[in-house]
């Protein structure tokens, strides 16, 4: 028997597997057979989430930095996309050339409204503005297997701003109730529960099968080197059917390319619902800026909305196919920042619990990026993302009830977690999941259902210390 066997097979939990590796290194020192087993160590690169593309900073600017490899002509075009992606759009006409259209409904004047430094937003607080999560809206398509249709007089989304003249959808409103529990050792914790309600509709009133599905936005970071996985990676991780039987049943989201009309997988999004960085960017000037480009032409006017379709606009479109080229770049090449503390103790042990209630099932640790990826920098870059960019079941509790695409109304994709840990220092608040009702990283663990009910129990039983060193683990990335 040797020190490298396994000999008490792969225990589940690290409570039991550190006492009985101790225990067997104690007793082959004493028969003078190996040197005592140093303990779980962080792996090469570990630190490393973006590959090459990586920075090692963690200050407030941590997600608002160009890939290290990028070569100095690229990042002239990554500080004109900066510009426009951080700039107010403008009502038209004006003299600011380039960033008038505006509207005519929106829901922020500017990408980083939203995306404040990059980063991430959250829901409003009580007197706040509605910025930072929006309402996609539908009514169920005819047919059990039709997609979800517009609103009449709303459309795919509310629209609570407007520029002058032209009347706002509706008031957004987010309320909460605590939904109480407790650990198995005892300790008490609470949830959140949102109810979204929208106050003063204009056009109306609102159907008693109105869909809603909140959406807070994203972190920017490492865009261009999820798009640069290649399908094949992707599909590798497929088992819709769950044939290996282990209770994980992911699957892609298969969406069209506006421009060829191909199908693309999906990789961006709650519901992965668009296929590449570009098609992203031009869909969001649509929706939260009411911004017109090639990719979508047409102003977010519902016939219902005469005001709206009568206001002057920005010119056809409003945003220049090289203007959107910047910016998606921009978007593209913002640099994911580095792990700290990997080979802290604490870390490594929340590590092996992130591994052990199964969280590595869906948040799949490290890929590699194809080697003829479009974007140089991400070509052939192994990356530390924790996502498998698959749609899985989530359970009832966080169930929106509205089709995208493929995913159904209790799908979502399952989201990168690298630089989550920086998202307080970077936005100042701590909230996760897709409409940022969890307050903490362990609040959105705890919410977790469907294909996840098994990792969120096992969570439940943990002791407070490997609680603790689970999202010491989360904070690390």
């Amino acid at each position: 028997m040797t020190c490298d066997d396994d000999t008490f097979g792969p225990a589940r939990s690290p409570r039991l597997r550190a006492p009985l590796a101790a225990l067997w290194g104690v007793v082959m020192l004493a028969a003078g057979g190996c040197e005592e087993d140093p303990g779980p160590t962080a792996a090469a690169g570990e630190e490393r989430s973006g590959g090459d593309t990586t920075v090692f900073d963690a200050s407030v600017n941590a997600f608002s930095l160009a890939a290290r490899n990028m070569t100095f002509e690229r990042r002239q075009r990554f500080v004109v996309g900066n510009s426009f992606f951080n700039k107010n759009w403008v009502q038209a006409p004006a003299s600011t050339e380039g960033r008038d259209g505006l509207g005519p409904t929106f829901n922020a004047r500017s990408c980083s409204t939203c995306h404040l430094k990059d980063g991430r937003g959250r829901p409003p607080a009580p007197g706040e503005e509605f910025v930072g999560l929006l309402l996609r809206l539908s009514v169920p398509g005819e047919g059990a297997d039709a997609a979800p249709g517009p609103v009449p007089g709303y459309g795919g989304q509310l629209q609570p701003y407007a520029i002058d003249g032209v009347p706002v959808e509706g008031t957004p409103q987010v309320l909460y109730t605590e939904v109480e529990g407790r650990f198995a050792d005892g300790e008490a914790y609470s949830l959140r529960a949102p109810t979204y309600t929208i106050l003063d509709p204009a056009f109306g009133p609102l159907p008693a099968t109105l869909q809603i599905s909140p959406r807070v936005a994203p972190a920017m970071i490492g865009l261009g080197l999820l798009e640069a996985l290649s399908e094949e990676e992707l599909l590798s991780r497929e088992d819709p059917e769950d044939a290996d039987g282990d209770g994980i049943s992911g699957r892609a989201n298969w969406i069209p390319d506006v421009v060829s009309g191909a199908l693309r997988i999906g990789r961006f999004g709650w519901k992965a619902n668009q296929p590449t960085v570009r098609q992203q960017t031009a869909g969001a000037f649509l929706g939260d800026l009411g911004v017109t480009s090639s990719l979508f032409p047409e102003e977010n006017c519902p016939p219902e909305q005469v005001d709206c379709a009568a206001a002057p606009n920005g010119g056809a479109p409003e945003l220049s196919d090289s203007l959107l080229d910047d910016i998606s770049l921009y978007s593209s090449t913002l640099a994911v920042p580095g792990r700290r503390g990997v080979d802290d103790p604490k870390v490594l042990l929340g590590r092996q619990v992130f591994r052990d209630i199964g969280c590595d099932a869906c948040h799949t640790p490290t890929l590699t990026t194809a080697a003829d990826a479009e974007l140089e920098e991400a070509r052939g870059q192994t990356i530390w993302p924790y996502t498998d960019l698959l749609l899985h079941d989530m359970g009832e509790a966080l169930a929106d009830d509205r089709p995208d695409g493929l995913a159904d109304g209790r799908e979502w994709r399952t989201p990168p977690l690298w630089g989550i840990g920086l998202v307080e220092t970077v936005n100042g608040h701590t909230n996760f999941l897709h409409d940022g009702r969890a307050r903490s990283l362990l609040e959105a663990v705890l919410w977790h259902g469907g294909e996840a009910e098994a990792s969120r129990d096992a969570l439940l039983d943990l002791p407070a210390d490997e609680r603790a060193a689970l999202v010491a683990f989360l904070e690390s990335l």
